[in-house]
């Protein structure tokens, strides 16, 4: 008798099994008893007839409290009812490991008291599924890059400098010199990009900005790709097929999940269309002005009000290219058909969840790059290195960098990123 998963269950109809799980809840009467369970993969119904079992292990049944561990042992029979397709006929009952007065019941609980037990709240439904939407991002990414070319390099999470200046940096000691937690690893990339020719990251970033927003983490975590002989429009090319991609992985192979969260899969199948539609940035300015936008004008970066509606004019992710070079970093190259922007975009995502990518092409020139440095009120001796890469050998190269959790939130359709991670870290939350 084989042992399984309950995602497994399609491959042992009929069979009897051996399944370890935890009972998420409960009903019975006098002569049945339903199990709800989950063991990780999935969720099922366990089903108890007091007349197929012992008496021992048709009291066990129904003595069993919430979040009680358990290993069943049963055939595995069809059921169109089920999310799963799925339930298991129970013949026998181990009690693993006893729950008591589990703290977070089927009543509504307030979202403090939630992330108090964050520990608890991942065992979920929604919360399973919404981790199960992010590794399959996770997966997806590895996969696309994989199949295109890039390879896999970690820049480091101490830093001495930081890609875009010295704010919102968490600062630490490192031993008698001054260090900081990363909040990209690009320039590093860059680096490697010219050793490699194509290449990527994933892995946490930190940004001290004090944010309350819906948008914010103060950890999360970032995948950068960095391409050497790509320019700007190359560049975007590779990023909206990879958010298709992505997009289209979830959707095949996240479908309980998805419905779990109540998800519009039809909408999503939207945004597996490319290309994806692009607006200049002074464009998007008169856009905004022309319906009441008074607040925002050519110079000022876009907020998240103004992100949203200019997201809603499209159906799809949009690009709104060509940002003014003083409220971007010191790296992105100059628009020779307009001085006063440069060859950038960010990518938004519709449906309100804002800018999910933000990408350009890089500075190869030297002396751009040490006037910036200066210009940008950075000191030139740590950048050093970073500025080598524009004296030997420099070639035209773009990348871009997207957050994990925005992603999520965006393709499961959730209010808040503080879900989108297990265990988030937010202005005023480091525990659990």
């Amino acid at each position: 008798m084989e042992t399984i998963t309950m995602s497994q269950a399609a491959q042992f109809v009929d069979q009897k099994v051996t399944i370890n799980a935890w009972v998420t809840n409960k009903r019975s009467s006098g002569k049945i008893a339903f199990l709800q369970l989950r063991d990780g993969s999935a969720y099922f119904q366990g089903v108890v007839l007091k007349s197929d079992v012992s008496e021992e292990v048709f009291d066990t049944a129904k003595s069993l409290h919430q979040e009680s561990s358990v290993r069943l042992v049963g055939t595995v029979q069809a059921d169109n009812r089920s999310t799963l397709g799925f339930e298991l006929l129970v013949e026998d009952i181990e009690l693993l490991g006893a729950s008591e007065d589990y703290p977070i019941t089927p009543k509504e609980h307030g979202t403090d008291f939630l992330m108090d037990h964050r520990h608890l709240w991942l065992r979920s439904s929604k919360q399973h599924a919404i981790m199960q939407v992010r590794n399959e991002i996770i997966r997806a990414t590895y996969e696309f890059m994989n199949n295109n070319g890039f390879i896999k390099v970690d820049p480091p999470i101490l830093t001495g400098s930081s890609p875009e200046g010295t704010t919102e940096l968490f600062h630490t000691k490192y031993f008698d010199e001054d260090a900081f937690l990363s909040q990209s690893g690009q320039l590093y990339l860059e680096a490697a990009a010219m050793a490699f020719g194509k290449v990527f990251s994933f892995g946490p970033t930190f940004r001290a900005e004090k944010s309350k927003t819906r948008r914010h983490l103060i950890e999360f975590w970032m995948m950068e790709p960095e391409m050497a002989f790509v320019e700007h429009a190359e560049s975007l090319e590779v990023q909206e097929k990879y958010v298709a991609y992505v997009v289209r992985n979830v959707i095949d192979n996240c479908e309980i999940a998805l419905k779990t969260l109540g998800r519009d899969v039809e909408l999503l199948e939207k945004y597996t269309k490319t290309p994806y539609p692009r607006i200049e940035y002074t464009d998007a300015i008169t856009l905004l002005n022309e319906n009441g936008f008074d607040d925002i004008q050519w110079g000022d970066d876009f907020g998240s009000p103004h992100e949203t509606f200019i997201a809603s004019q499209y159906e799809q992710p949009i690009f709104i290219l060509h940002y003014p070079k003083d409220i971007k970093p010191f790296y992105m190259k100059e628009n020779p058909n307009d001085p006063r922007t440069v060859l950038c975009a960010d990518m938004i995502a519709p449906e309100g969840y804002g800018e999910i990518i933000g990408g350009s092409e890089r500075i190869a020139d030297y002396e751009k790059i040490m006037t910036n440095i200066e210009k940008y009120g950075l000191d030139p001796e740590a950048y050093a290195w970073y500025s080598d890469l524009s004296k030997y050998g420099p070639v035209p190269h773009s990348g871009f960098g997207i957050g994990l959790e925005r992603a999520v939130a965006w393709l499961t359709g959730i209010e808040h990123i503080r879900e989108t991670a297990p265990f988030p870290r937010l202005l005023n939350r480091l525990y659990p």
